[in-house]
């Protein structure tokens, strides 16, 4: 098995996805099993004033303590910066190959919101294609398409969501759904989002 430079991927599209897939599935694996404590933890919130603060608040406790109990490949020396709740500089291993990875994890908790995720700039390698008021727009995202620590090393970042779906009632907060999604790397631009006119941005927060 090789380690591969990060540089690489932006030809080969293929293992680019294949690493984002094994890092969502990783995820999910960690956050799977920890499904009975997070729905627990979510019922024991009570209603009322803050309570989406204290949901999300819970969301990035819940996705820490679940990568921390399934462990990573770490990067000693590798220093990641950024705007997620849980960065990680580690090793990808896959079948062929391995690369460094930056992991970026970010949790969202709210009600009622199955196919959203509130995403910032400072959380992707994607330009933001959309349309607003007055036409189409082309917004840089600020993480790196190659991230370069202090270390030496070239990284390939790989952003992953978890988001916490729930709904209120009397008795406290109801876990419905928890969905792990990868936002694609900028090298994947031309395939998700090419154009404004390929909707997978919305306006707003």
């Amino acid at each position: 098995m090789s380690f591969r430079s990060p540089h690489e991927f932006e030809n080969d599209l293929d293992a680019l996805e294949a690493v984002e897939k094994a890092t969502t599935r990783f995820v999910g694996h960690a956050v799977h099993d920890l499904l009975p404590i997070a729905a627990q933890q979510f019922q024991g919130i009570a209603v009322g004033t803050g309570v989406g603060d204290r949901a999300n608040y819970l969301g990035e406790d819940l996705t820490r303590l679940a990568l921390d109990r399934i462990g990573a490949s770490r990067v000693i020396d590798g220093r990641l910066f950024g705007t997620t709740d849980y960065k990680l500089a580690s090793y990808q291993f896959l079948p062929d190959f391995a690369v460094r990875q930056a992991l970026f994890v970010d949790s969202k908790a709210e009600k009622n919101a199955l196919n959203v995720a509130r995403i910032q700039v400072t959380q992707t390698s994607l330009e933001v294609r959309q349309f607003r008021d007055s036409g189409p727009i082309c917004v840089a995202g600020r993480v790196p398409p190659i991230w370069s620590s202090q270390d030496g090393h070239d990284y390939l970042p790989t952003t992953v969501f978890v988001k916490y779906h729930y709904r209120q009632s009397a008795e406290g907060l109801e876990l419905r759904v928890v969905s792990v999604v990868a936002l694609p790397h900028a090298f994947l631009q031309e395939i998700y989002n090419p154009t404004a006119a390929d909707r997978i941005w919305n306006v707003g927060p």
